[in-house]
């Protein structure tokens, strides 16, 4: 710039002293330094105007290039659209996708990117031009090798400084990561949900504990009560029986046989002994109930014990089938001896909470069969209950062991017996699970270790 500046005042110097006819006086003279003058502030303007040109356009081109590298990061496909829908501009994810440079794809319609079955969705894409944007509109776009990669495509309106509407921009994402992302999310939304119930679930049951010792150890006065009375009332019926034995060979033949009759001393004698027998044999399952409220409130663990199983299940059976009024019938597929080391207790309260589900589930069945069955391997032995109820329903199956999870009516269920026993099976090594039958009902398998370990 300076050079050309330099030639240019030499070229008007050497103009003035070739021009032989002009006269230079001292008017002309000074005339000729202000032209000169003026041409060096013009010259000054130029070289100005230019260094800041030359500042804005290396400006423009790094701008340039920062929104080139910034678009061909993008994950998410990019296309510039004029409003007859032809491509002005797109980047490299939709390069790699369809396997088209960008000069290929270079005032193509844009519809031609996507496959037949999303024409119609790529149309409202032009209806709404100037209006309204699309949101998360899924739609396939046709990849290399004939394949297609469904993506939500966002569509917005493009104007210029002025407002002039010139096309549009579509912006779409791989569905597959927003999907992988919504699952993260929704899974960590799931964790934090389970996290708060245990924590709630947690305060509930020392509550729910605390109460339990306390009724235990009401429960327990009362019962060494009964139990006292009944051992104390078997005695003295032994010896009432024989006292009676013994003054009836002083009376009459007659007269003994009329007062028998009279006072129906026969079948007191024969109801006497079976009476005190179950009231013994109920007091003691009161007994072993608060011993398993006890030991489910924390106040004492039970040790594993050598015991035989089929007496375990036998007794559990009977128990529970004489305390309800539907008397189902029960068909026993048991081994004839299988003796374990665990905690009988426990094992005891499992299967009644168990047999008593399957009497529940059966109640408006016409035929009602319970099947217990049990086998064993080298390390577990597994006791199988299964009922002619209709079946778990497929929702509830993941909520069977839950706590407070219950089917039943208001007031029939507290939705704890399937909890505490899953929580005793897995605290002694073992399992339980439920499955539907093909042959219908619901099979409930409780999974044992044939030896527990003790604690501590």
């Amino acid at each position: 710039m300076v050079e050309t500046k330099t030639r240019l005042k030499n070229s008007l110097i050497d103009k003035v002293v070739m021009d032989e006819s002009l006269q230079l006086n001292e008017t002309t003279e000074s005339a000729w330094i202000d032209v000169i003058q003026k041409m060096d502030k013009v010259y000054a303007d130029l070289v100005h105007y230019q260094v800041e040109l030359e500042q804005k356009n290396a400006e423009l081109e790094e701008a340039q290039q920062f929104i080139r590298s910034v678009l061909e990061s993008m994950r998410e496909v990019l296309i510039v659209c004029d409003t007859g829908g032809r491509i002005l501009q797109v980047n490299q994810a939709l390069e790699d996708l369809t396997g088209r440079l960008e000069r290929e794809l270079l005032n193509c319609p844009f519809n031609e990117l996507f496959g037949l079955e999303s024409q119609p969705l790529v149309e409202h894409f032009s209806e709404k031009l100037g209006n309204d944007d699309v949101v998360d509109c899924e739609v396939n776009l046709l990849t290399q090798g004939g394949g297609f990669m469904p993506l939500a495509m966002n569509c917005s309106s493009r104007y210029d400084i002025k407002g002039k509407l010139l096309g549009m921009v579509l912006i779409g994402r791989p569905v597959g990561e927003l999907r992988r992302a919504y699952e993260a999310l929704n899974k960590a939304h799931i964790d934090l949900k389970q996290t708060q119930e245990h924590l709630v679930h947690s305060e509930k049951m020392a509550s729910l504990g605390r109460l339990v010792a306390g009724v235990a150890h009401e429960l327990n006065n009362p019962i060494s009560v009964v139990f006292g009375n009944m051992h104390a009332l078997k005695r003295y019926g032994e010896r009432i029986n024989n006292y009676i034995a013994d003054v009836n060979k002083h009376l009459d033949p007659d007269l003994h046989r009329e007062l028998r009759e009279k006072y129906r001393i026969d079948k007191i004698e024969s109801d006497m002994g079976p009476l005190i027998e179950g009231t013994m044999e109920g007091a003691e399952r009161i007994s072993n109930i608060v011993l398993d409220l006890r030991r489910y409130s924390g106040i004492q663990k039970e040790q594993p014990e050598p015991f035989e199983l089929k007496h375990v299940v036998m007794t559990a059976t009977e128990w529970v089938i004489k305390a309800s009024r539907e008397k189902p019938e029960v068909r026993y597929e048991l081994l004839d001896s299988c003796v374990i080391r665990g905690r009988q207790g426990q094992v005891h309260q499992i299967l009644i909470n168990l047999i008593q589900n399957a009497i529940d589930v059966m109640e408006r069945q016409a035929e009602k069969l319970i099947t217990i069955g049990c086998d064993r391997d080298d390390k577990d032995v597994r006791i199988r209950i299964h009922d002619s109820g209709p079946g778990v329903a497929e929702g509830d199956m993941n909520k069977l062991f839950d706590p407070f999870y219950t089917t039943k009516e208001v007031g029939k269920g507290t939705g704890l017996g399937l909890y505490i026993s899953y929580g005793l099976a897995r605290d002694m090594g073992g399992d339980l699970s439920a499955e539907n039958s093909v042959d219908g009902g619901a099979i409930f398998t409780l999974t044992l270790p044939l030896k527990v370990k003790a604690d501590g």
